[in-house]
């Protein structure tokens, strides 16, 4: 199936003009939704998006379009988060681009059948497991990374054969915006649909009875989504926020790790699902490592944060108010802590002598706020992380591997990672996702692919040895059940002689 045609240059022109200026766009209502859901199903049982040629050239599309309007995007995610042109370009649109293109180079791999171990009973028989795709489903992205968590997804989905309707957070308006008015020139009219939902409207959106949804945002929005999707069967893939916690051990190089721990905390203003939210910081180490923190502000944003060109703001005024709240009841600022709400502003800000019953303890933080809490070693670490519900993620730093290895292994996360942070979330060949609170599923590469595919167990039988398949029929004999007893076990001595050799 050919991509659609190009529009015309005018048609071009005007859609192009409309973005610059920012004019806004209709909101999506439920009726349009049904229509869009509608379009997409009768493209996809039409087949349009079985052949490996459609999904390759879906995904060559996205690559362009990012490559086409980089400028248009850096824009947008400056309108929306003041966010600066580096971090857009390497934490959104190079992030997309390689996962669609990991995908394009390892698709025809990806849909090849897999072929399974065979048995004593099934010797003559072919078993493989075909990977199918779901149907339409539902990408639902959050206001923090607006462009990865709603495309990275897609990706996925494109790669799977799949028709997709992208819901991006009515919070980053203008790089919603942006996407309504872009993806329409370059993806396929009828499987790919952007609708423009708000936070409300997404319960009566996902109870429309896609195929499968996928959703990136906060634990209390992903509950009304999965109990939305519960009732009309729908799985779902949660990716939700929470409190990630990061130890730094006193055996540690400090300069580097303030340095990692600085970039991700207060990367995009600290508004993201994966930065470390507080630190348990060890006893021995906790002044030389708010010092280090301290000078590591200094250099990556100068004397004042709000002059950088490198710090962004906050999304909207109910984040900034939400984390300035929290902010200003908790512990006791040692760095930063100025706020300007005219510029929804809140500077990297660094807490200490904070308890485990603050409220910026109770709640998660999408804000350039870091918490300190002392332990005296690794077991109280750990035993403080295991009293919380599950993470997205885990950090830890030390240059013991032992410390390394009990903290990996002692407690339970979406993911974890050593003397860095949020890599681990970015990696094509790993997949991401949470566990308990922190959500179920997992994407990024192949998981992706995984994700919106259903595996189909296929069994290819032949009607030849009739003489030994009839033992199961009806009447039952002592017999017949002897006969099939003893191969069951010669079966599994012959499985367990496979396995040794």
């Amino acid at each position: 199936m050919s991509s659609p045609p190009s529009p015309s240059p005018a048609r071009w022109f005007k859609a192009l003009r409309r973005t610059r200026l920012g004019e806004p766009c209709l909101k999506t209502y439920p009726l349009e939704c049904v229509d869009l859901l509608q379009r997409a199903r009768v493209a996809f049982q039409a087949g349009r998006t079985i052949k490996e040629s459609f999904r390759l050239a879906q995904l060559e599309a996205l690559v362009r379009m990012l490559e086409e309007h980089e400028c248009d995007f850096v824009d947008a995610l400056g309108r929306d988060l003041h966010k600066p042109r580096f971090e857009t370009v390497v934490s959104e649109l190079i992030l997309i681009k390689n996962e669609a293109l990991h995908a394009i180079n390892n698709l025809k791999k990806w849909m090849q059948p897999l072929h399974v171990e065979r048995n004593l009973s099934t010797t003559l028989d072919e078993c493989l497991v075909v990977s199918e795709p779901l149907g339409v489903v539902l990408i639902m992205g959050t206001w923090c990374s607006p462009v990865q968590l709603c495309l990275v997804p897609l990706v996925g989905a494109i790669a799977a054969g799949n028709c997709a309707i992208v819901s991006p957070s009515e919070c980053a308006a203008h790089t919603a915006e942006l996407l309504h008015r872009l993806m329409p020139f370059y993806l396929d009219n009828e499987c790919f649909h952007v609708i423009l939902a708000g936070t409300n409207d997404l319960p009566e959106v996902v109870e429309l009875n896609f195929d499968h949804v996928f959703f990136t945002g906060n634990r209390e929005e992903g509950s009304r989504v999965a109990q939305a999707a519960a009732r009309v069967l729908t799985p779902v893939t949660l990716i939700l926020g929470g409190k990630n916690p990061c130890y730094v051990d006193q055996h540690c190089d400090i300069s580097t790790t303030a340095q990692r721990i600085a970039w991700a905390r207060f990367h995009n203003a600290g508004q993201s699902l994966v930065a470390p939210d507080y630190i348990l910081c060890h006893t021995d180490v906790k002044t030389r490592l708010v010092q280090a923190l301290k000078c590591c502000l200094m250099q990556f944003y100068g004397s004042d944060p709000r002059e950088s060109r490198s710090f962004g703001r906050m999304v909207n005024l109910e984040i900034f108010n939400r984390t300035r709240d929290i902010l200003w009841r908790s512990g006791k600022v040692t760095v930063g802590g100025q706020v300007i709400e005219a510029e929804k502003y809140i500077a990297p800000t660094i807490l200490t002598e904070v308890a485990e019953s603050d409220p910026i303890m109770q709640q998660d933080i999408f804000g350039p706020v870091l918490p300190f809490l002392s332990v005296n070693n690794v077991d109280e670490a750990i035993a403080f992380i295991n009293k919380q519900e599950k993470s997205l993620c885990v950090y830890a730093y030390s240059n013991n591997s032992k410390v390394i290895s009990r903290l990996m292994s002692e407690t339970s996360s979406g993911s974890f990672c050593s003397n860095d942070s949020v890599l681990q979330s970015l990696m094509v060949a790993l997949p991401f996702g949470g566990v308990g609170a922190s959500g179920m599923g997992s994407y990024h590469g192949r998981y992706s692919f995984d994700t919106f595919s259903h595996r189909k167990s296929c069994m290819l039988r032949g009607t030849r040895f009739e003489c030994v398949t009839y033992l199961r029929y009806p009447p039952y004999e002592d017999r017949n059940l002897s006969l099939m007893t003893w191969a069951s076990t010669l079966s599994q001595r012959s499985q367990g002689w496979c396995q040794i050799l």
